[in-house]
């Protein structure tokens, strides 16, 4: 026969299976097997899985506790659902202030909204199959989530809603950090949105598109504020409805970090010109005579060990000189030169040339060639069958004109370590976007109205949101060293729980458990 019994060693109390037998000789024995322990903290029993699992299938003696027994019926008829994952993204959440503002912004749909998200930040599956996610995890109470209730939630959501979660959330993010901003597109097999429209494709596909302007915090990691726009417009064209919409949300102390594709000299003078100027730090195309002018000032000069900026593995030089910008308005001029850039891109067309040289000798006439043998050859005929064939080091020197040149402006940034560190964290911003089209499932928009398109992006930015900070998280504390995150996930869902009676038995956290919830600072 079998029984349950503790023994207290050290500073815990250990949970034995003792079954009694004879031995051959007919002499009672005893053998004890350790199948849990006491938690300290709250008293109740801790069971090793292959107890439970084995337990709920056979005949034993009752589990028994200080305060409770359970019977074997009791077992059977238990519950056991995945709680690793909800436990972190739950209260992840609840650490960085997003609970609390979805709750305000959203007081009947809260629990509904959070566990979208949870489900979409867990397993980047469609939306269609957080039912059977719900239905064996820990959650909020939110119902069933099936496709239907989801539709309904999506419909149900309004604009006031949204843009009272972004003044709520942004309030509370308002950190006097820089923000980086960029666009995106995501596409939609559905003619019945407005917001989407035909235009040229980021993705390169035939498929209708809106854009999604995002802000993201370039030290906290995490966004702020979206805004969708109809698909043909240019990524210039929204700046300043952005920013406009942005001041109006809390969003105060912005310094904006942003590409190329934002620099023109009517967004510049429309950042500096207002009455409350935007703080601003922008790369310059080379399309632009402003930047054409800083790398021909400084290429003679810039290559020194005084201008020598180190950023991670690479190794730049960088010089910031005060230029003016117009009439009676003067910008910081930070301009970099990478030379290990500039010698890859230099080895890469020379060997090109050179090899384009050697077809063009063998074969002057191939037509295959014929467009790039005149854009960087000369080829002579030099009698009834001979060629001459020579290269066009003009095209050369003008292809490598600009290799490795970067030139950023900026009515804030005073040096130009600051300004090319801001610049590389900008990707914090396209990690955010191709985190939200690919893992989050949001690259196509299966949704047939306006409001609905809008909802879906919302959640997958509160989503976003807590996907920002794991990375982050697991960045600062090199978790990435023996995980990632779907490996993560993977891990936290077996850790359990189950339910007997109204009582909650967490099965044992495992090592790598341990270290996850360690490093975001959770118990």
């Amino acid at each position: 026969m079998s029984s349950i019994v503790t023994n207290k060693v050290g500073k815990y109390t250990y949970i034995y299976e003792s079954v009694s037998f004879r031995n051959e000789n007919g002499k009672p024995q005893t053998k004890k097997t350790t199948i849990g322990k006491i938690d300290p903290g709250s008293g109740q029993p801790v069971y090793r899985p292959e107890y439970l699992e084995r337990v709920r299938g056979t005949k034993r003696q009752p589990i028994i506790s200080d305060s409770q027994v359970f019977t074997v019926e009791d077992i059977k008829q238990s519950r056991v659902v995945e709680y690793g994952v909800f436990s972190l993204l739950s209260r992840i959440s609840e650490q960085i202030g997003l609970t609390s503002v979805v709750k305000d912004a959203f007081p009947d749909l809260w629990e509904s909204v959070l566990s979208l998200a949870f489900y979409i930040v867990a397993t980047g599956e469609p939306a269609m199959y957080c039912e059977d996610w719900i239905s064996k995890s820990e959650s909020y109470d939110c119902g069933s989530m099936s496709s239907q209730r989801i539709s309904e939630m999506l419909i149900d959501i309004d604009f006031d809603q949204r843009m009272d979660f972004f003044e709520k959330w942004g309030a509370l993010r308002n950190e006097r950090e820089f923000f980086a901003l960029d666009i995106t597109s995501v596409s939609s097999y559905s003619e019945l949105i407005n917001d989407v429209d035909w235009d040229y494709n980021r993705d390169k596909e035939k498929l209708r598109q809106i854009n999604i302007c995002m802000i993201i915090g370039e030290e906290s990691r995490l966004p702020v504020f979206q805004i969708e726009y109809n698909g043909n417009l240019t990524d210039v064209s929204t700046l300043k409805t952005t920013l406009e919409t942005a001041s109006h949300l809390n969003l105060r102390n912005i310094a904006v970090v942003m590409d190329k594709g934002f620099c023109s000299t009517k967004n510049i003078n429309a950042m500096c010109d207002t009455d409350d100027p935007v703080r601003f730090l922008v790369a310059m195309p080379f399309s632009h005579n402003f930047a054409k002018s800083q790398v021909e000032s400084e290429k003679k000069d810039i290559d020194s060990v005084d201008n020598t900026i180190t950023i991670g593995s690479d190794v730049l030089r960088g010089v910031t000189k005060i230029r003016s910008w117009k009439p009676g308005k003067k910008l910081f001029a930070h301009t970099f030169f990478n030379v290990e850039q500039f010698n890859r891109d230099k080895n890469k067309l020379y060997a090109s040339v050179s090899a384009l040289k050697d077809e063009a000798q063998a074969n002057p006439e191939n037509p295959d060639k014929l467009q790039e043998f005149s854009k960087y050859l000369i080829i002579r005929k030099n009698g009834k069958s001979g060629h001459t064939v020579s290269i066009r080091y003009d095209v050369l020197d003008s292809e490598l004109k600009t290799s490795g040149w970067l030139v950023c402006v900026s009515n804030c940034v005073k040096t130009a370590k600051e300004a090319i560190e801001l610049y590389r964290a900008k990707d914090v911003v396209e990690k955010g976007f191709l985190r939200l089209k690919n893992c989050l499932d949001l690259a196509r928009l299966r949704v047939h109205s306006d409001n609905a398109m809008q909802n879906k992006i919302f959640i997958g930015f509160i989503a976003l949101i807590l996907t920002a900070h794991i990375h982050k998280v697991m960045t600062d504390k090199n978790l990435y060293r023996a995980l990632t995150m779907k490996k993560l996930f993977k891990s936290l869902e077996s850790l359990k729980v189950q339910y007997i009676k109204g009582n909650c038995i967490m099965f044992p956290v495992s090592k790598m458990q341990k270290t996850i919830f360690d490093a975001f600072g959770l118990k």
